[in-house]
């Protein structure tokens, strides 16, 4: 497992559930971080994505290999993909790699329908080096006889996830786009994102893509509404996008797009526990402590995949 952080340990947690007979290897570029990860059912590898000469224990260590480390913020390129995979390719290679991507790399899509067969068009950097991540994965498994498997999510949440809990948002007030600028947003509550990682870990076809949403479909707008009213809180005020958006935020909320997630069910054989935020709320938070404890000690890896998600 690459990029052990929030969903890294659901992921832990649920094969501890399910009593698996894997032998799990977490790599992490934190030394303190290995008594936690221990502790989590995973055996800690210390090495660091960004340096190359750390990873030479990667080298015909695994079968499998679970990618969720996102890319660095700067640049047009993911040098960490390529690091991981020079690596892995240094003896023989796992016969399996999921990787976690983002929806962000199909770019704005004007609210249509968006099946896994769209062209990728990204329109930002951090959707521009998933595109590279996503091509140096599959390049590095047609080469080495490998089964990649590359999911694109969308923005990760859980009502006991740091910076992830949708209500966060509602309570601060911060406004939302008035309709006429409005876009779509899509979901995946991180629960059943970590189902997602293992079905696609068991079942996922070679160099196939799923999109890993849940069913949701609402305007970014209506959907604060509906979290508000669900929660007994006042609505968010709706302003125009000039008026309260910074140009980072232009660049993330102008993409408007709606996810097909029919390849995900049928092939992948994913029955969501919680097919909109609805749901979420009304089963309410979740109380593992780990989970809680751990998303507070590491909000950098999924808080910052969850941010580049669209």
């Amino acid at each position: 497992m690459v990029g052990c952080g929030d969903v890294g340990l659901r992921v832990l947690r649920e094969l501890r559930r399910r009593r698996s007979a894997w032998r799990i290897l977490a790599l992490t570029s934190r030394p303190d971080r290995r008594a936690e990860l221990r502790a989590a059912g995973a055996v800690p590898i210390v090495g660091n994505l960004d340096d190359a000469a750390t990873l030479g224990r990667l080298a015909g260590l695994c079968d499998a290999v679970l990618h969720l480390a996102p890319p660095p913020l700067q640049g047009l390129t993911d040098p960490r993909t390529a690091h991981l995979l020079q690596a892995l390719s240094r003896r023989r290679a796992p016969r399996r790699l999921v990787y976690m991507s983002t929806t962000g790399v199909y770019g704005d899509c004007k609210g249509q329908w968006v099946p896994e067969t769209r062209p990728v068009n990204p329109q930002s950097d951090r959707a521009r080096r998933r595109v590279d991540a996503e091509q140096s994965v599959r390049a590095w498994a047609r080469r080495t006889g490998g089964c990649a498997t590359v999911l694109r999510v969308p923005g990760i949440y859980a009502l006991d996830r740091e910076g992830g809990d949708p209500r966060d948002r509602v309570r601060r007030g911060t406004p939302g786009l008035v309709r006429e600028e409005d876009g779509y947003t899509n979901h995946i509550q991180a629960d059943d994102l970590a189902l997602i990682v293992l079905a696609a870990l068991h079942r996922g076809l070679p160099q196939r893509v799923y999109n890993s949403s849940d069913d949701g479909d609402r305007l970014t707008g209506d959907h604060y509404d509906r979290v508000a009213d669900l929660c007994g809180l006042p609505r968010p005020p709706r302003e125009q996008a000039r008026t309260c958006l910074s140009p980072m935020q232009l660049s993330f909320w102008g993409e408007s797009r709606r996810l097909l997630n029919h390849r995900m069910k049928q092939e992948l054989g994913v029955r969501l526990r919680y097919p909109s935020v609805d749901h979420a709320l009304q089963a309410g938070p979740a109380t593992d402590s780990l989970l809680v404890a751990a998303s507070r000690s590491e909000p950098s890896l999924e808080d910052r995949l969850s941010a580049d998600a669209g």
